[in-house]
């Protein structure tokens, strides 16, 4: 018997049956999307379609490149990382025809420092200066690299046959750009590689934690979503890193701006942006998944952000950019099939909102629970609809936790692969802060505020590590 008084209990009897019909119908659409892009992966994998290839990292690494190419990495207080990078990357990429590109800020003498002690006379570095006081955009500083390469293209009488996007804390492979030249040779007009995280250590256990949550979600999205949007041919949202375009592609890009240059100053992502954009103009777009003779990945490796409020900054403005300003910037042309994947990309505010329900539920349900437990209340019945809603959202929780362990064990081990699980409450709540603070902003930017360069900051390199310096090198 309730001891409880009736209408209260009602109340809260009736508050968390809404909810846990709002949440779980929600779950259960974005469950059911999950679902098709795991379905159409394991299709493709079970057709040999989704089969990650074996290449020779020597063979790619002498691979004659098809014409010159340059590689643009905008720099922003990047002193720590800067000069690892481009010692690592001119070492790594010892191609004649190479051009470097990094745009450092007149008001960042650090990271300029760096650069140039990195430099060794390498005839292949061009440093760019930004003259003005930084930071602006990230796409911003890519218009100031594109201006400085077009300018040597006019002086030089040469113009590159490709540009490659790589950060300022990246870590190449030996087997990248030929990869890359040999897709763009075959026709492709925008190609992207696998990024991998690699996992903090060193680190403190949560800042651990923090920094690899990374690893499972790029398994996920670059071991399956990724692929699944090659095979469906729509357009793909670059990394940013690890990715390249032809030079006609970037030329369709400069004749859509009225400022002659490829990309948007005002977006805060202009790599995601960056596929779709090609393939808006008719490019084609490829994503290219392949393993060198040791087995591991031919692909763009990094340190991730391990504290807290560096990882919600960062998510959030990917999710202001890509979900918020994407809605605005991109738009919904391209059919079913690109309509499908640029709703997946938008879903991040809805899915924060619909997560903060859930761990609402979760305390909701725990106060209940205790009530009926110390025989304050009876326990309210569940209807027919909503036990079905549960239970289809059940099952499917228990298949998106093996598929997340399933990609992360393949990359990472089996160790990390039981971590990342463990992980999901902490990627969670990452989320939803981070989806709060994207929202705020992108409300702030309708009042006329200007959203500014939000950058991440690093502390350290893969190349500096004696255990991951020779990765992927020849």
């Amino acid at each position: 018997m309730s001891i409880i008084e009736p209408a209260l209990w009602q109340g809260l009897a009736l508050l968390q049956h809404e909810l846990l019909l709002f949440a779980g119908a929600f779950f259960l659409i974005g469950a059911l999307d999950d679902l098709a892009v795991d379905g159409a992966w394991l299709w493709l994998r079970a057709t040999g379609r989704a089969a990650t290839a074996r290449r020779s990292r020597i063979a790619l690494h002498h691979r004659a490149l098809s014409g010159p190419v340059a590689v643009l990495i905008p720099a922003w207080r990047e002193a720590a990382v800067i000069g690892q990078t481009i010692r690592h990357l001119l070492e790594t990429w010892p191609h004649a025809s190479l051009r470097l590109y990094v745009g450092c800020y007149r008001n960042d003498p650090a990271t300029l420092d760096a650069a140039i002690a990195a430099a060794r006379n390498d005839p292949r570095l061009r440093l760019v200066i930004v003259d003005d006081d930084g930071p602006t955009t990230k796409a911003d500083c890519l218009n100031r690299l594109y201006a400085a390469l077009a300018l040597d293209e006019e002086r030089g009488g040469q113009r590159f046959a490709a540009l490659v996007f790589h950060d300022a804390e990246d870590m190449v492979d030996a087997g990248a750009l030929g990869l890359l030249d040999e897709a763009l040779s075959a026709g492709a007009d925008f190609v992207q590689l696998p990024v991998e995280p690699l996992v903090p250590r060193g680190r403190g256990w949560f800042a651990r934690q923090i920094g690899s949550h990374y690893c499972e979600e790029f398994a996920e999205a670059h071991g399956k979503a990724m692929v699944v949007r090659d095979a469906l041919g729509v357009g793909l949202p670059g990394a940013g890193v690890g990715c390249a375009a032809s030079r006609r592609a970037v030329d369709w890009l400069v004749a859509r701006q009225s400022d002659a240059l490829p990309f948007a100053s005002d977006s805060l992502t202009e790599d995601y942006e960056l596929g779709l954009a090609i393939a808006a103009e008719g490019g084609r777009c490829r994503f290219i998944r392949a393993r060198g003779e040791d087995g591991r990945l031919i692909a763009t490796r990094a340190f991730f952000p391990h504290s807290f409020d560096t990882v919600v900054r960062q998510k959030s403005r990917w999710v202001l950019g890509i979900a918020l300003q994407g809605w605005d910037r991109v738009g919904w042309a391209g059919g079913l099939r690109e309509f499908w994947m640029r709703a997946r990309d938008r879903r991040g505010p809805m899915t924060a909102l619909v997560m903060l329900v859930g761990y609402a539920l979760v305390l909701l349900t725990g106060i209940m629970g205790m009530m009926v437990i110390a025989g304050l209340a009876e326990p309210p019945p569940l209807t027919p609809l909503l036990a079905a809603v549960l239970t289809a959202n059940a099952v499917a929780f228990l298949w998106r936790i093996a598929m997340r362990f399933a990609f992360t064990a393949r990359e990472y081990g089996f160790a990390e692969g039981l971590l990342a699980v463990l992980r999901l409450p902490l990627a969670n709540v990452i989320a939803i802060i981070a989806g709060r603070r994207a929202v705020m902003t992108y409300i702030g930017t309708l009042g006329g505020s200007a959203a500014a360069w939000d950058k991440t900051e690093h502390d350290a390199h893969p190349a500096a590590e004696p255990g991951l310096a020779g990765a992927a090198r020849i």
